[in-house]
């Protein structure tokens, strides 16, 4: 698990500095972090999507810091722990409450499948918040738009964490950074319907 791991451009050997515009970018995910919490405002649930997207920022910059297999591990897991627990609080606030803890079990199945079929880990996210703007704009809620913007954003950063690789020999410092940036943008979109429900 103490394995050295050098899976992006930027990276070119080990230590600390290895990954300076990876590991700066992950900035991104604590000004999400922060904007949610103030929008929260006291409420439980904003709290709780502000803490995950702040454990997303310390996992994802120790990674890439560290460059080692058991940080990619922690890396994925707080990704994956946010997605769980937000597709529960979506559900019970968006759907029935009955069905809210089938959520995270469905999601998950959909993210292992997606992956089994070389869609990665983060397709069946992507697909995710295809169905929540789709559930959202059924029920004429104005707070699809966050989510059919996030699904866009989302879709261009994922296709620029899968360029990363591709294009070492004409942009050294890869583009792995703006998958950083472009997620912090989408999980304060999804977080404030939720952090914030009273507001229009």
């Amino acid at each position: 698990m103490t394995d050295y791991v050098d899976g992006y451009c930027e990276r070119v050997a080990p230590g600390l500095l290895g990954e300076p515009l990876n590991s700066l970018s992950n900035l991104a995910f604590l000004v999400a972090a922060v904007l949610v919490w103030r929008l929260a405002n006291g409420d439980r649930t904003g709290r709780v999507l502000a803490g995950l997207i702040g454990l997303v920022f310390v996992a994802s910059t120790v990674f890439h810091l560290l460059a080692t297999r058991w940080a990619a591990v922690a890396d994925s897991a707080a990704i994956l722990a946010f997605m769980l627990v937000y597709a529960v609080v979506f559900t019970r606030e968006n759907w029935s409450r009955r069905w809210a803890w089938v959520a995270a079990p469905a999601l998950l199945a959909l993210t292992v499948g997606s992956a089994l079929l070389g869609g990665g880990l983060y397709l069946g996210a992507l697909i995710g918040l295809g169905v929540f703007a789709a559930v959202l704009a059924f029920t004429r809620d104005a707070y699809w738009t966050h989510f059919a913007i996030a699904g866009a954003v989302f879709a261009l950063s994922l296709s620029l964490r899968t360029l990363d690789r591709d294009v070492c020999s004409y942009v050294p410092v890869g583009t792995h950074f703006l998958w950083h940036l472009l997620n912090g943008v989408v999980l304060y979109l999804v977080s404030r319907p939720l952090a914030h429900p009273k507001s229009p």
